[in-house]
Order: C-alpha cells, then structure tokens, then sequence
C-alpha cells in the first residue's frame, strides 16, 4: 500500500513539473485579467490557435503566447 501511495505522489509530482503545452479558456482569463465571455470572443475570432476535447477548449501555449507577445 505505501508503495502505490509513493508511486502515486511521484507520478503526480512528474505531471505538475511537466510544461504546459496549451492554456484552458480559465487560464486565459487569469492571465489576461478578463472575463469570461470576452475570453470566448477571442477564440471566436481567431486571434490564436486553439481546438476542443469534448467541450472543452484548449488554447496552444505557443501561439497565445506569440500573440500576447506582438501585442505588448
């Protein structure tokens, strides 16, 4: 048992650790300071890539990032 707990913290620590590749709609608000409708007008038009799981957006870190960038 305290093996698989030991596993467990170590898998969950490598996950935490991991760089992010894509922001969630959430991250984009914090991140900006904005709502969240005004977050979803964004990826309405476009303005950076970004694809669905489910219902579930998921923005590319890169191409936000990029876009923040040419913005500042």
């Amino acid at each position: 048992m305290e093996a698989i707990e030991t596993f467990e913290r170590q898998e969950t620590a490598a996950v935490a650790g991991a760089e992010k590749r894509c922001y969630t709609v959430e991250d984009l608000q914090i991140i900006l300071g904005i709502a969240r409708g005004t977050a979803y007008k964004l990826l309405e038009r476009h303005e950076f890539r970004w694809f669905k799981i489910g219902s579930t957006y998921r923005i590319s870190k890169k191409s936000f990032d990029e876009w923040l960038d040419s913005k500042l």
